[in-house]
């Protein structure tokens, strides 16, 4: 299927109020799920939406909750996701330590006990409009863990994403870059297995640890394992992640003598500074132009296939889905259309929406 992004914001919307969101809460996650969908980020699209309704039935997401700051230090600011929905309590962060680095020039934010926070890109892309740069680690808890170590043969840790956000220069894109440190993240894998495709080689452990590219494993008992990227830098870059985002915001890591309730936490250690607090602004863009255009310069590997600068995939999936529509499998479709009805709506409902 192939559905207009204001089509599909519009059914997540409704599913999202007829579990009890406000109109106002209901708009923003739609809006993130779509956006990511649209950013070519399916894994944390619209596709997340049956799990949100179960684990909200379940009592572990807290619908209309606003974050809380538990403590201002100055540059230092703490806060607390109460399992509210992520992504409204980490945008109502962000907005927080924002506000603050505009003051003081640099900005720490730790934030705990969100639920799942979605694409961390969207809270890049909050900085990059408000002129900052941020950095951000977050680690994913309360459930079991997805990836494999170095060297390990079964899942210990979280995809523990990173971003980096800076701006632009006056010729060129802001820079982007939103990554898991596994080799995909595990909505991707899921994707791949509700289209009935294999994943590709050397990104997952079936459960004996065997390398596999079946994507059922993620989702059998006892689970496989994904795969961090580049062997042991990137399983330092999660291990890092995880101490960052888990101990400095004093949320916990995934270690096992934390309770885990089977749902989707995320703890966020992020940092946002005033780039004009620096050096010259203009000299910056003049010199952020010409690495790119340097970088971008080298010939093709592959005919056709140009460097990118991180944030460009992004861009280019969405002026395509922006014309063409996003694609939803069947299955993802028919998971939607469930919890739909869970929460009071009929598929005609829904599909009278879609149209």
């Amino acid at each position: 299927m192939l559905i207009a992004p204001e089509k599909l914001q519009k059914v997540v919307e409704v599913i999202l109020m007829g579990g009890g969101s406000s109109a106002e809460e209901a708009e923003l996650v739609a809006w993130h799920l779509v956006r990511a969908n649209l950013t070519g980020h399916d894994s944390h699209g619209v596709g997340m939406v049956p799990a949100y309704v179960v684990i909200q039935h379940m009592d572990l997401l807290k619908p209309n909750t606003s974050v809380t700051l538990v403590k201002d230090d100055g540059a230092i600011l703490r806060f607390d996701g109460g399992r509210g929905y992520g992504q409204i309590v980490a945008r109502q962060a962000m907005e927080q330590t924002i506000a603050r680095a505009k003051e003081t020039g640099v900005a720490l934010m730790s934030l705990a006990n969100a639920h799942h926070i979605g694409r961390v890109g969207t809270y890049g892309e909050q900085a990059l409009k408000a002129g900052m740069v941020s950095i951000h680690f977050a680690n994913v808890v309360d459930h079991s863990p997805l990836v494999a170590p170095h060297r390990g043969t079964d899942s210990r840790f979280g995809t523990n994403p990173i971003c980096i956000a800076v701006p632009g220069g006056d010729k060129t894109d802001d820079i982007l870059l939103d990554m898991a440190t596994s080799k995909v993240a595990l909505g991707k894998v899921r994707v791949a297995m509700n289209k009935g495709e294999e994943v590709e080689p050397d990104t997952l452990l079936d459960k004996t640890g065997q390398p596999t590219t079946d994507p059922s494993v993620m989702f059998d008992e006892p689970r496989g394992a994904l795969l961090a990227i580049g062997a042991h830098k990137g399983y330092g870059l999660a291990f890092m992640a995880e101490v960052l985002a888990g101990v400095l915001t004093g949320g916990g890591t995934i270690q096992p003598g934390n309770e885990r309730h089977n749902s989707i936490i995320n703890h966020m250690l992020a940092i946002v500074i005033d780039p004009t607090r620096l050096g010259d602004r203009d000299w910056m863009r003049s010199e952020i132009d010409a690495m790119v255009d340097y970088f971008k310069a080298s010939p093709e590997q592959v005919a056709g296939e140009p460097v990118l600068s991180p944030g460009d995939p992004e861009r280019i999936s969405e002026a395509e889905r922006r014309t063409n529509g996003i694609p939803i499998d069947d299955t993802t479709w028919g998971e939607i259309l469930e919890v739909a009805k869970a929460n009071g709506l009929s598929a005609e409902q829904v599909e009278e929406i879609v149209g």
